[in-house]
């Protein structure tokens, strides 16, 4: 449990936007490739989660969490809601139904 929680100190995370799409980014220094949240963006207040993916490099060291929980503490912040397409994004929602505030089922 420790190197997730180096990992997740170290992990990294940048957005990228275009008028219809974007995705979250975390690296890891030291590690190799990048880990991504995509979504789609439905309306100024509403986006789709649609895919989050780790390297096999990055894999049990906590990146996709940190991009999902990132996406939550970003919806908060700028005021939009999640529709959690993405498997990940749902299954993570399922274990914490305290993000009930930022998704949209």
């Amino acid at each position: 449990m420790q190197e997730r929680n180096d990992a997740l100190s170290d992990i990294r995370i940048t957005r990228e936007d275009s008028d219809t799409k974007g995705r979250f980014v975390g690296v890891i220094d030291g590690v190799v490739g990048e880990a991504e949240l995509t979504f789609s963006k439905v309306s100024p207040t509403l986006i789709i989660a649609d895919h989050t993916a780790a390297p096999d490099s990055m894999r049990g060291m906590g990146a996709a969490r940190a991009l999902v929980d990132h996406l939550i503490e970003t919806a908060r912040r700028e005021g939009f809601r999640i529709v959690p397409l993405c498997p990940y994004v749902r299954a993570q929602y399922a274990k914490h139904p305290e993000w009930s505030d930022v998704m949209q089922s």
